[in-house]
């Protein structure tokens, strides 16, 4: 298939807190895209860091880092055609109240500063996110465990 590509999802501490993640991940399935890693973790000052360090001069920077780090985040990798594009339409707008009905964060969010949720926006951004979320062997290889999947 062409466009096969993988993303990086986050639930966010406040989409955790409203016991979210399984409704996420129902919206992932449902389109079709393949579980590649799931974990539930509480990052670190430095993981966060290194994850948001394009924003790293913006004037939200430290509360963004004491936001996401305030309880534990379930990182996801998603892979399946157009994964990163579609992903994003799936989440809506950063700020809630520009995201439409039927996104994540339209259905869920109300607040730019509790947004429930991160992905990737670029092939390159997500291919850097995975790599410091996960390593290598905790990510499943559909195409080499020689699982069939329906849309291939």
């Amino acid at each position: 298939m062409n466009n096969q590509e993988r993303t990086f999802i986050m639930v966010k501490p406040d989409g955790v807190q409203r016991r979210l993640v399984g409704k996420i991940i129902q919206r992932f399935e449902d389109r079709g895209f393949k579980l590649v890693a799931l974990k539930f973790v509480a990052p670190d000052q430095g993981l966060l860091t290194q994850h948001y360090a394009d924003l790293k001069e913006r004037p939200f920077f430290p509360s963004l880092l004491k936001y996401v780090s305030s309880g534990p985040v379930a990182a996801m990798v998603w892979e399946g055609k157009d994964a990163v594009k579609t992903g994003r339409v799936m989440l809506g707008e950063t700020n809630p109240l520009a995201s439409k009905p039927g996104t994540i964060r339209g259905d869920f969010a109300i607040d730019v500063g509790r947004n429930v949720i991160h992905g990737s926006d670029s092939v390159d951004s997500a291919n850097r996110e995975i790599s410091l979320w996960f390593q290598p062997q905790e990510l499943v290889n559909w195409n080499t465990n020689d699982h069939g999947w329906v849309y291939e």
